[in-house]
């Protein structure tokens, strides 16, 4: 299986769209939501695991290896249910 591993992303999740050092200055400021990027892989792996014609049940089982403490409905939620977006007043 080729699947998309979380390893992948532990340098920079966000590579995609910051480069490295952009990432690495945001981080160590601790600019980041850590719960966001994590829903943010998941949703990518998901993604990645449904165009391979896995089930929407077999890829959450999939994704709950890796992340053990979440519940299958959590992970459901996390797919299923886009980021609102904050506005700052």
């Amino acid at each position: 299986m080729e699947e998309l591993k979380i390893k992948e992303f532990e340098n920079n999740p966000l590579s995609d769209l910051i480069n490295n050092e952009i990432y690495n200055l945001l981080k160590s400021k601790g600019l980041f939501n850590e719960t966001s990027l994590r829903d943010r892989l998941i949703r990518k792996r998901f993604k990645s695991l449904r165009i391979k014609k896995y089930r929407v049940s077999d890829a959450i089982d999939i994704i709950r290896q890796d992340y053990p403490y979440l519940q299958f409905e959590t992970i459901r939620k996390i797919v299923h249910h886009p980021p609102k977006i904050k506005k700052f007043d």
